[in-house]
């Protein structure tokens, strides 16, 4: 066994069980061998598709992926992939081969390029120290939610492996809040008339706990965009605080005395740019960093810790009897406000005008039309775009799960990607894509890899023939906008030739098929082509540009 397979078969016996990637000569021997030591390994057509495959498969699925790549342009394609999964801190290793000759043209300071994309980087340093560089990079994934890059030097992978035994799992040391620090909390949530939580990607795994703890004190509960779904069915659930927020969710928001942030990072998007939270409102937030407290908001109570052990201290710290708990025990769940969540609580409860014309389809009508049509038990992954809110505001998901949000990065074109890696980490349920036509176009040679492995994955492009947020964002202020503005494309005539299924919409009644396809047994993809109006700039992309 030389260093290359015993790397890979270290990291399949200490759990590494789905592989992404692109195979080259660099990588062959230690993705054959994690292969050969139980992983699955999944071909995808580009490194860029990879890394954001097993990035989507790590959130979908809660465990940590790993993507192998070939050494120097191998990682070099993929970094756009990674530095996504990086600034979302996704368990992720990245196994990439390393040429260490001077004169190789295939040279790169790898090392530098993960740094600068917020990724932790290590090397298998020598054949004696394999194993363990190998469990430490595996470790530091999982642990701390990291994206971790693992060069692998050539010369290295090639000498005779040492036999080791790799070191155990180190312990779980996530800090704890306080007892004073939840007590503080207890006694603010206590007297509370109108609390309002607010889960982000931190607390994907706490929902129980908040959903607990939002009961005894009356809380609202909303989520970043990223932890869409954690509240679902919840009565008291306004869905996702920040610029896809209903009006009822902005306004309860915004009108809350108590905000509590538990993995959110109260950002931008999550606040509209602090506007969402009143100046009164006392903040609390809870993260696993020190230095995500009070990084993009001010916060009036910052602590450390893991949210699901915060909630149950806090809970366990609430006084049960005295008068202010009494006097604020419904908090902000009354039957008023249960009301508006009843009557206008979805965005499609929110009366709009439709748009729509002889040749194009509302993209509001459009989605909501699919949400009727396709089954309740779906996982739909975002492209960014001019389009998103679409899909994130108007397609329900079952859970946290269920919904694949990569926008850290806001690169354009990982939506089909994303959708690949969502659907092989829970294949009992709808995988849809939803893309603009730039970014599906950008990403189209992962389409064969969808088809290959015969997913029935439905792909809903919102097809404006534009890159349509710089369409809007510089439009009205007269500049020439050829650089954005493309001829009309038939993207269905180009899925068909990957074997896809395929259809047009213009009107709602082009839907049927989709309809008929849903009902299985759904063996090969669907595209939809929605030729959607472009007449209207999203206002969730006024934030984004706002935060240039």
């Amino acid at each position: 066994m030389n260093v290359a397979e015993a790397v890979g078969t270290t990291l399949a016996e200490l759990g590494a069980d789905h592989v992404f990637g692109v195979v080259g000569s660099g990588n062959f021997h230690v993705t054959n061998a994690l292969i050969a030591a139980g992983a699955r390994f999944t071909a995808t057509r580009h490194e860029a598709g990879a890394a954001t495959a097993a990035d989507a498969y790590a959130r979908v699925s809660g465990r940590a992926a790993v993507v192998t790549v070939h050494q120097g342009c191998g990682l070099t394609n993929a970094m756009t992939g990674v530095a996504e999964a990086a600034k979302s801190r996704t368990p992720m290793l990245v196994l990439a081969a390393e040429a260490t000759a001077p004169r190789s043209n295939f040279r790169v300071d790898q090392a530098a390029l993960a740094v600068a994309v917020g990724a932790a980087t290590l090397r298998v340093r020598s054949a004696a120290t394999a194993v363990e560089d190998a469990a430490h990079a595996w470790h530091l994934a999982v642990t701390e939610r990291r994206t971790v890059v693992l060069n692998l030097p050539l010369d290295v992978q090639a000498a005779p492996a040492v036999p080791a035994a790799p070191p155990g799992s180190p312990a779980d040391d996530r800090p704890a809040a306080s007892d004073s620090a939840a007590e503080a909390v207890a006694t603010l949530l206590a007297s509370a008339a109108r609390p309002v939580f607010i889960a982000g990607r931190g607390a994907v795994d706490a929902g129980a706990e908040l959903s607990a703890l939002a009961s005894a004190c009356g809380a609202l509960l909303a989520t970043s965009a990223a932890a869409k779904g954690l509240f679902a069915g919840d009565p008291w659930n306004l869905d996702v605080s920040g610029g896809f927020a209903t009006p009822v969710a902005a306004a309860l928001i915004a009108d809350a005395d108590v905000v509590v942030a538990w993995g959110s990072s109260l950002n931008m998007w999550t606040t509209r740019h602090g506007a969402l939270i009143g100046p009164t409102a006392r903040v609390v937030q809870i993260d696993l960093e020190e230095s995500a407290l009070a990084a993009h908001h001010r916060v009036d109570i910052g602590i450390v810790g893991d949210a699901a052990a915060t909630a149950r201290a806090v809970l366990a710290a609430l006084p049960s009897s005295s008068s202010a708990a009494s006097a604020a025990s419904a908090g902000y769940r009354r039957p008023e406000v249960r009301s508006r969540l009843v009557h206008e609580g979805r965005w499609r409860d929110v009366p709009y005008r439709d748009e729509s014309d002889d040749t194009h389809i509302d993209p509001r009508t459009l989605t909501i039309g699919l949400d009727d049509i396709l089954p309740a038990d779906r996982l739909v992954a975002v492209d960014s775009g001019n389009f998103m809110g679409y899909p994130s505001m108007f397609l329900g998901v079952p859970d946290q799960r269920a919904f694949c949000f990569t926008q850290a990065f806001q690169s354009i074109g990982l939506g089909l990607a994303s959708a690949l890696g969502a659907a092989l980490a829970a294949p009992d349920r709808l995988p849809v894509a939803a893309c603009g036509d730039g970014g599906f176009l950008m990403a189209i040679a992962e389409l064969e890899t969808i088809r290959r492995l015969a997913l029935g994955m439905l792909i809903v492009v919102y097809n404006d023939s534009a890159y349509g947020a710089e369409v809007h964002h510089f439009g009205p202020h007269g500049h020439p906008l050829s650089t954005v503005v493309f001829p009309e494309t038939d993207l269905a005539a180009i899925v068909r030739g990957y074997g896809c299924e395929a259809v047009t919409v213009r009107h709602p009644s082009d839907l049927a098929p989709v309809a008929q396809w849903a009902a299985g047994p759904r063996n090969v993809p669907m595209l939809i082509d929605a030729k959607v109006t472009a007449t209207r700039p999203s206002w969730w992309l006024e934030e984004a540009f706002r935060g240039h």
